[in-house]
Order: structure tokens, then C-alpha cells, then sequence
């Protein structure tokens, strides 16, 4: 991650607050991070904090000062090498995929060609939605990194699929999908897990008491 430029989108989820520390887990990995955010998620997070943490001014209004819109939204596209959607609302998941720019946020990830990973958060039964659903297939076949929600309590009350991962997952997803390279893509691998024995006679056999996680890793990081 050292050295990397990400943009860390922060839409209006009640779990807005996570992102915060998304930030500084990226930044003690080394790379350099800039923020946008919503109007609306503002309500949930303060720009302020984003801006402390990440170093750097938020990206909030496109027209606070109209003469450096222009620049701003297309530098901040070009200056990527990482495009990181947490939490990604349903809303704003539907509006990236019909192609809708009306905000920092839209505007941005329309523009730029770096890759784009999105950490979607809501409501179980919003999640399940066939549209959200089909919003989602629709970004994974235009090439977008989806990282599958949580279940677990949600701030609606109910406990179920949605829920934003904790930041330390999200940071691990991201540099294994950031990291990777692309030199056994197509590959089928076969990978062995946990202890094993072997007979040397009836009674008596060779074994190990191996936990088997070196192997789950090594299937992790190649699926």
C-alpha cells in the first residue's frame, strides 16, 4: 500500500463513522489518502475529522469556489491510483451504476479510470432488493471490486446481512485485491488443508496436528 494515492468516498450510511479509521489504517500502511464525501453524509461524520486524519482538505461541494470545480474533480480523478466507495448506500450504489454525476462523490468516479472498489452497507432487506442486486452484478461486470457486507446487529434493530465490515477487514480486502497480480488469473489451484496421516500399519500411522490455517490463507488470497 506504501505509496499508493486512494480515494476514500464516504456516502451517507449510518456506518460513515467506520470510514474514519479506514483512513488511518491506510495511511499507517503508508499510502496517501484523500476524502470525498456527500452533503448528506456529513450529517453522520465531520468533514473535519476526515480532513485531520487524512492530511488533507475534504472534497465536498462542487461549487463552493465554481472556478476551481473543473480542476478539482478531474485532479482528483487523475491523482488516484485506488477508488474506495465505504460505506456505499444503496442510493448512491444506484446512482454510480446508471451513470448518474450530481455530487463530488458521482462526479469523480465517473472521471476516473483507476480501479474502483465499493463496500456496500444497509438495511437487510434493501440489500436483498432485486434492483440493489442487479446494480451490484451490474458494477462487478464493468469491472468494479465489490467486498460482500457483514451480517450482524444493524442500526435499523434488526440483525442480518448488511453490515458494514470492520475497518481492519476492509484494509486487508483492499490490499489483497490492491497487491495482487494478475499471473495465475485463469489458473485452477488445488489446495490442501489442516493435519494429515498417514498409515504405516493397521494400528500404527504418521500424523501431524497442523490447524490447517496456512492453507485456508493461501485459498484466501487465491480465490
Amino acid at each position: 500500500m506504501r505509496g499508493k494515492h486512494i480515494i476514500v468516498a464516504v456516502s451517507a450510511g449510518i456506518a460513515a463513522y467506520k470510514a474514519i479509521e479506514v483512513v488511518s489504517r491506510l495511511r499507517k500502511k503508508g499510502a496517501e489518502v484523500k476524502v470525498v464525501m456527500t452533503q448528506n453524509a456529513t450529517h453522520i461524520a465531520s468533514p473535519l475529522t476526515f480532513g485531520e486524519i487524512s492530511g488533507h482538505p475534504v472534497a465536498l461541494d462542487m461549487f463552493e469556489q465554481v472556478h476551481q470545480w473543473d480542476v478539482e474533480h478531474i485532479a482528483l480523478a487523475t491523482w488516484a491510483d485506488a477508488y474506495v466507495v465505504v460505506p456505499a448506500t444503496a442510493n448512491v450504489i444506484g446512482k454510480i451504476y446508471a451513470g448518474i454525476a450530481d455530487d463530488m462523490l458521482t462526479t469523480t468516479i465517473m472521471a476516473t479510470t483507476a480501479p474502483k472498489y465499493l463496500c456496500p452497507a444497509m438495511n437487510t432487506e434493501m440489500y436483498n432488493n432485486p434492483i440493489t442486486q442487479r446494480n451490484l452484478e451490474g458494477l462487478r461486470s464493468l469491472g468494479y471490486h465489490i467486498m460482500d457486507p457483514a451480517e450482524g446487529w444493524l442500526a435499523c434493530g434488526i440483525t442480518g446481512v448488511g453490515r458494514l465490515p470492520e475497518p481492519e477487514a476492509i484494509v486487508d480486502w483492499l490490499e489483497a485485491k490492491m497487491c495482487s497480480t494478475n499471473e495465475l488469473e485463469g489458473t485452477t489451484i488445488l489446495v490442501t488443508a489442516g493435519g494429515t496421516q498417514e498409515s504405516i500399519d493397521p494400528v500404527r500411522y504418521i500424523g501431524n496436528r497442523s490447524s490447517g490455517k496456512m492453507g485456508y490463507a493461501i485459498a484466501e488470497q487465491a480465490a
